[in-house]
């Protein structure tokens, strides 16, 4: 029996976020661009991501490979076709 659209939602979004909090050092940027690559294939695959996010596959290909250094325009339009977006949280909890 498959999984209710929302918890596939929720899967990738959390997938996302613990892939993304890896990339923090440049070091390990191959783990967040590989999870969303496969967010994107999930999400009807490259080709599809790449026509709704208006760039070319193989940019895609290239952007969310293990050595892809994708702009932030690229990162925004590839989120924004699977039905997310970027934000922002403290990297660390502020004193008072």
């Amino acid at each position: 029996m498959p999984l209710p659209e929302a918890a596939c939602e929720n899967f990738a979004v959390e997938y996302l976020k613990a892939a993304l909090e890896k990339m923090e050092g440049s070091r390990h940027r191959a783990v967040g661009l590989l999870a969303l690559r496969d967010v994107a294939e999930a999400y009807g695959g490259l080709a599809a991501v790449a026509r709704s996010a208006g760039i070319t596959r193989e940019a895609l290909y290239r952007a969310l490979s293990p050595n892809g250094n994708p702009t932030l325009n690229t990162l925004i339009a590839v989120l924004d076709a699977v039905g997310m977006r970027l934000s922002a949280s403290p990297a660390r909890a502020l004193s008072r």
